[in-house]
This record gives C-alpha cells, sequence and structure tokens, in this order.
C-alpha cells in the first residue's frame, strides 16, 4: 500500500462502549497497527438529547482499558455540523441534490398507499423537478423543507468491491432520493459521516455489516462532492443466541466493555475472543499474542457469516459467552507472573485483601502463592474470593456446603482427629510437603481411615473448597501458624 493508512472508530456517546464496537475498535486500531498507518477517534455526537459527556468518557475508558490507542482526536462530530452543511450547499449549487417541501402527512399518506398496494415506499421525487420560481415561492411562504441528494436516473448502478464481500452492486432505481439535511437543519448521518471521513483522509472504512445499507447512498455523495473513494470493509454481525443483533439495549451490561472489566477479565483475553467473532485463520488457532495477530490478520479471514456470541448463559460458573470465560482463564494461567501482579493487586486492594508487604518482604509469598493457585481461576476476581483462603488472615473461611456434606459432615470424629493434627503439625521440626504427609497419613492409620478422608477434611477446613492445587502445597503456603489456628476450630464447624 503506497498511500498512507487512515482509519477511523466513529462510536456514539448514546450508550456504553459495547463488545460490537470495542471489536470494530480492535479490527480498526490493528489494521492501522498492521500497516504503519493512523487510527484517529471521532466521537459521533450530534444526537444531542441522548449523547452524554458519562458516555463519552466511558467510551475512552474502555478503549484505553482494552490497550486500544489512537493516533489523533478524540474529534467531535458536533464541531464540524457547519463544514456538513456547507457540502449539503455546495450539493444544491452543483444540482446534485435539491429542497424538498412535501408534508410529513403527505409522505404519510404516500406511505400509507404502497403498504395498501404491498409495494415498498420509495420517495416518488415529487419536489425534484421545481422550478427555481416555485421553490422561492415555497421558501417566501415559510414552508418547511428538507434537502435530499439526486439519485442518478436510468438503468445505471453504483458499484464497489467490498474487502470482505466482494463486488456489491446497488441498481440506481432502488434508491430513493434521500434525505441529507432534516427540515430543522440538522445534517443527517450519509452526509455527515462522508464529510468527516473526507476531511479525515479516511483510506479505508471498516465498519458493521449493518453499515452495508448506507454504502451506496454514501458513495453517490463522495462522488457528488468530487471526493476519492475509500476502501469499504463490512464485517459480520455479532448476534446473541437466537439469532438477534447484540446490542447495548436488549442485552444490557452483559455486552458491556465496563462489565468484563469489573468482573475479572484479562484486557487481552477479551480482545483476543472478540478477534475470534467472525474472524479465523486456515490453521483455527486460538490463542494470539500482539505481534501473532499484527502477522496473521487480514480481510481474507473474514466470515461472511454473521457470528454468535452466547450471552445468555444459565450456567452460573460462567457470567458470559463460555469461550470468553475460558480464553481468560487461559491468560491467568499462561501469563507471566510480572504482567498477572498489578491485576491481582487491584482485585485485592478492591476487595479489602491487599497487604503492602505483598509489595515488599512478602513479594515472594506474594507471587508464589498467585502462581499456585491461579491454574484453576477463570476470573481476576477469583484471587479476591476462591483465594480467600490464602489472603485473608483475620476473615472466617466459608465452607461451601457441598465440601462441608462430602468431607466433614460425613465423619463427625474430624472434630477430634484435626485438632490432634494441628498439634503434630505446631510441633513438627521439618514443616516440609513431604513431612506433612507423612504426618496426615500416620494419623490416618492411627484411627484407621483412609488418608483421603483426613487429606479432604483438612483441605475443606483451611480452604473451605472441595478441590484446587495440590493440598501439601496449600499447607505449606499458607503456613503453619494460621492452618494450626484452623484446623484447631474444626469442632465449632462441624
Amino acid at each position: 500500500m503506497t498511500e498512507e493508512i487512515r482509519v477511523r472508530f466513529a462510536p456514539s456517546p448514546t450508550g456504553y462502549l459495547h463488545i460490537g464496537g470495542a471489536r470494530t475498535a480492535i479490527l480498526n486500531w490493528l489494521f492501522a497497527r498492521q500497516n504503519n498507518g493512523k487510527l484517529i477517534l471521532r466521537i459521533e455526537d450530534t444526537d444531542i438529547e441522548r449523547s452524554t459527556s458519562e458516555m463519552t468518557q466511558g467510551i475512552l475508558d474502555g478503549l484505553e482499558w482494552l490497550g486500544i490507542e489512537w493516533d489523533e482526536g478524540p474529534f467531535y462530530q458536533t464541531d464540524f455540523i457547519k463544514e456538513h452543511i456547507v457540502a449539503a450547499e455546495r450539493l444544491l449549487a452543483s444540482g446534485h441534490a435539491y429542497k424538498c417541501f412535501c408534508s410529513k402527512e403527505l409522505l404519510e399518506e404516500k406511505r400509507e398507499k404502497a403498504k395498501a398496494l404491498k409495494d415498498d415506499f420509495r420517495y416518488d421525487r415529487t419536489c425534484r423537478g421545481l422550478s427555481e420560481a416555485k421553490v422561492a415561492e415555497f421558501e417566501a411562504a415559510g414552508r418547511p423543507y428538507v434537502i435530499r441528494l439526486k439519485v442518478p436516473e436510468g438503468d445505471g448502478a453504483v458499484v464497489f468491491d467490498d474487502a470482505v464481500y466482494g463486488t456489491i452492486t446497488k441498481r440506481y432505481q432502488d434508491i430513493e432520493d434521500f434525505i441529507i439535511v432534516r427540515a430543522n437543519g440538522q445534517p443527517l448521518y450519509p452526509l455527515s459521516n462522508v464529510v468527516d471521513d473526507a476531511r479525515d483522509r479516511i483510506s479505508h472504512v471498516i465498519r458493521g455489516q449493518d453499515g452495508l445499507g448506507n454504502t451506496p447512498k454514501q458513495i453517490l455523495i463522495y462522488q457528488a462532492l468530487g471526493e476519492k473513494l475509500p476502501v469499504f470493509a463490512h464485517m459480520c454481525l455479532t448476534l446473541d443466541p437466537k439469532r438477534a443483533k447484540i446490542s447495548k439495549r436488549k442485552h444490557g451490561e452483559l455486552v458491556a466493555i465496563h462489565f468484563y472489566r469489573e468482573h475479572g477479565f484479562l484486557p487481552w483475553a477479551l480482545v483476543n475472543f472478540l478477534m475470534l467473532l467472525g474472524w479465523s485463520t486456515p490453521e483455527s488457532r486460538e490463542y494470539f499474542s500482539y505481534e501473532e495477530l499484527l502477522e496473521e490478520f487480514s480481510f481474507k479471514g473474514m466470515n461472511r457469516a454473521n457470528s454468535v456470541f452466547n450471552v445468555n448463559i444459565n450456567d452460573p460458573k460462567f457470567i458470559t459467552d463460555p469461550k470468553a470465560v475460558n480464553m481468560n482463564a487461559h491468560y491467568i494461567k499462561t501469563l507471566p507472573l510480572s504482567e498477572l501482579e498489578p491485576y491481582v493487586r487491584a482485585e485485592l486492594e478492591k476487595a479489602g485483601l491487599w497487604q503492602e508487604a505483598y509489595a515488599g518482604e512478602k513479594r515472594e509469598w506474594f507471587l508464589a502463592t498467585v502462581d499456585l493457585i491461579r491454574a484453576r481461576y477463570h476470573l481476576l476476581t477469583d484471587f479476591a474470593t476462591l483465594g480467600l483462603p490464602y489472603f485473608s488472615d483475620d476473615v472466617e473461611v466459608s465452607i461451601d456446603d457441598k465440601p462441608r456434606r462430602r468431607n466433614l459432615e460425613k465423619f463427625p470424629s474430624l472434630r477430634e482427629w484435626l485438632p490432634q493434627l494441628a498439634d503434630r503439625l505446631e510441633n513438627m521440626a521439618d514443616f516440609s510437603e513431604a513431612a506433612i504427609e507423612e504426618i496426615m497419613r500416620a494419623l490416618a492409620d492411627e484411627v484407621e481411615v483412609k488418608p483421603g478422608v483426613i487429606i479432604n477434611g483438612v483441605r475443606t477446613v483451611i480452604t473451605g473448597q472441595l478441590a484446587g492445587p495440590g493440598l501439601f502445597e496449600i499447607v505449606t503456603t499458607i503456613g503453619r501458624e494460621r492452618v494450626v489456628a484452623r484446623l484447631r476450630r474444626t469442632p465449632q464447624i462441624i
């Protein structure tokens, strides 16, 4: 590519940043970085009634959390409305647009007639041929008007090559003379978007497939204004399991980027997951580093069929799409400890479990503990919930019902055996995993039960959980003093 690659992400601040918008931002960002180009951030805030500064900040925060860096902006579309109006006036002056004085009532009447005939309604161009004198007369009478673009007549068509969907053809006769400026003087999206993209020298428009219907209209505007066309690349949509389009209005916070941040997702895990919604490599790989994505990504890997995001999940283990949760678990398990550490710290701070010693004299213990327990964790929040027995000195260990029933209530004599074990652990000279295992097995022999009864009982009392790392690793990690104290509480627990 010889020209500078310039792409844009242009969200509307009428809601939070959701997975669909984030996916579009990621694709634009990745394409820009791949080609040493620029990503422009434009906030399309012309919906004054629904746009808020809070939502704008939420979009910026979401992008920053995902690690998406823009090169120019953020620009705000409302700052350029005068340019959009000037463009509309140019189109009027050049004969590519005209003033339409048809009232809402008249248009509605025509729409109902078409409906009765089971025809698709298209504006019949009543005002397209008005004389200058008639236009002046209507204006003098104060009749409101919209501005419509003149779509070429005849058997021609808008033809363009989409980087994903191939050659697209839209006949002129299937495009009505569409409105580019409302009666209140507000420019509409097709015009504003083209003017902004032309000003920002956008080389590639990368957006969702739902924008494909606007593209022929926008191409006509580009041509009427004499502007160079960008390359269009429309991505497949993301649907829910019922094949409905994912939307912030319908699916609420379950599709919000801040939901994933608050519920323990790593940014790159979410980026990696969103990339796979509609894109794949011939090898069907799942896990990519940033450098690998830069090397592998291409529009050729984009699917034309819509992808499915399993947002409606009933399994309480998964707060969202299981694939997303499992991908997050992969990165929690494999991320270098130095990179994982600040995320775990943030979770512990939020839960009131962080100790400054974890960054000082106990840092080695802290990192070793994180490394021990992360293998089974799916979310960062697990470090503050499932990890509570490791990071809490004074919070009572809660015991889940299942391990209580399975490991404690079946063996009530544990209320005597485990305090005995506590005495032996307290007085042993070598507090090593091998020595701890020997003592526990010896106690099991003495009281004539299988070693698993003692081992599982200890696990339940000191962690409250049914599974986790190896018990002897747990005991040495939590430490002698804390383990002994918990074992001595056994009579109050069972």
